[in-house]
């Protein structure tokens, strides 16, 4: 009888504005997935609230660290996208846990080869310029109706008023005498 392969899992959601529930529910549908292919969860790595289009994310990079370890075999993402967006750094990843031997296998796409990252690579690459865009075209809407298109200025308060169906209205600012 062989040895049950030891994984780890990566979960990851990009803003705090989703639920932070997204982790707890990515890592449940990974040990799902696990208990399916056999393979005895060692270890689970997140990032809350952390964008995929950077490496600079103390969970990915603990994860890569530990991979030289020896200490598991396959890292199980729910989607390849969860791992990295960048074209780049999801290429970066790839090479550096081939080099320590680990294999990564996801649970929409299943083990990942070198065509996953060439394709799914550029396919998330593509959504984040993508969504770059609509972004800005949203701040400058917003902008344009005066609304703040960002965070909370210096010599600015935040007004707090609810809109007719319960939801707050935000964007809306208040010059801060003292601080101004």
């Amino acid at each position: 009888m062989t040895d049950q392969l030891r994984a780890v899992i990566y979960a990851r959601f990009s803003t705090d504005m989703q639920r932070d529930a997204s982790i707890e529910d990515q890592i449940r549908s990974c040990r799902e997935y696990a208990t399916r292919q056999g393979l005895k969860v060692v270890e689970a790595y997140s990032d809350r609230a952390v964008s995929g289009a950077s490496l600079i994310r103390p969970g990915v990079q603990k994860l890569l660290r530990e991979s030289r370890s020896g200490s598991f075999d396959i890292v199980i993402s729910e989607a390849l996208d969860r791992l990295s967006r960048n074209q780049a750094d999801i290429a970066q990843i790839y090479q550096s846990l081939l080099f320590a031997e680990v294999t990564i296998e996801t649970v929409s796409e299943g083990a990942i080869s070198e065509m996953h990252i060439g394709l799914k690579g550029t396919m998330n690459a593509l959504f984040l310029k993508d969504l770059a865009v609509k972004t800005h075209r949203g701040l400058k809407g917003r902008a344009l109706a005066g609304k703040s298109a960002g965070g909370l200025t210096y010599g600015y308060s935040a007004v707090h008023k609810i809109a007719p169906n319960g939801e707050p209205i935000r964007g809306d600012r208040v010059i801060n005498h003292e601080e101004a």
